[in-house]
């Protein structure tokens, strides 16, 4: 059991606490927040009318009673769908807006943090990072950042630099899945300050996370949820543990 320490890694809800509740519902985001999670993580879609999402998949029909492309409908459509039935859980739920969340965090009663990963390859492009854009600033939380900070991430190092161009004053996370080719990795695109590999990729290369940290950058890691894995990441110094279960990795991280 690791020892409590004031030094831990911050700790975030991987679209909320989606292993005990559905993902990108409110529900599963309350129970992240409840546990004492730092923060949340959340990926963001644009419907065909303009509106911005929680949901992940390109395709509607892992994690609603919908089918077909995602982008292909409107907000309207999508409130009349069910998000919440397919999991073990089976509690039903409604479509998720961004807007709906931020006004979760906004009255969560204390400072939390925000990862929005604005996903790429999409229908409509760079107008994901703009309506964010939009929506942040009409939430006031492009300037003040006291009760929600939010974090910008991508895989797409176009995003995030799009990402840098219009909210200057927000973290941006370049989010790695395999090494690039001629990445060097005490140097991120665009200068973003924070990576984001994958567990898999810190497991098979855990000197990544040395190499980064070593040129000055932080380091988030998804998805975490076991404990050794929890074990190998604060050995390696990392800054945040992305995770579906964030109950548990807290009580691992604060020795209880």
């Amino acid at each position: 059991m690791l020892p409590k320490s004031s030094n831990r890694p911050l700790v975030f809800g991987h679209r909320g606490a989606s292993a005990e509740l559905p993902e990108h519902t409110l529900a599963a985001y309350e129970s992240a927040l409840d546990a004492g999670a730092d923060g949340v993580e959340c990926d963001v879609r644009l419907t065909r009318d303009g509106h911005l999402v929680c949901f992940h998949d390109r395709r509607l029909d892992r994690t609603s009673s919908g089918s077909g492309p995602f982008a292909l409908h409107t907000l309207k459509q999508l409130e009349e769908l069910d998000f919440g039935s397919w999991h073990p859980s089976g509690k039903s739920a409604p479509v998720l807006t961004l807007d709906s969340l931020l006004d979760l965090l906004k009255g969560a009663g204390r400072p939390v943090r925000l990862l929005v990963e604005t996903k790429h390859p999409n229908r409509y492009g760079g107008a994901v990072e703009h309506r964010l854009r939009a929506v942040l600033k009409r939430h006031g939380l492009l300037d003040d950042r006291e009760k929600v900070q939010i974090t910008v991430m991508s895989f797409s190092p176009l995003a995030v630099r799009r990402s840098r161009d219009l909210m200057p004053g927000l973290p941006t996370v370049q989010l790695i899945d395999l090494l690039p080719p001629g990445l060097r990795v005490t140097r991120l695109p665009f200068g973003t300050q924070i990576a984001g590999p994958g567990l898999e990729l810190v497991r098979r290369r855990p000197q990544l996370v040395r190499r980064l940290k070593a040129g000055g950058k932080q380091v988030y890691v998804w998805t975490v949820n076991e404990a050794e894995d929890v074990e190998l990441l604060v050995s390696l110094g990392v800054d945040g543990l992305i995770t579906d279960r964030p109950r548990e990795v807290l009580a691992q991280l604060d020795g209880k």
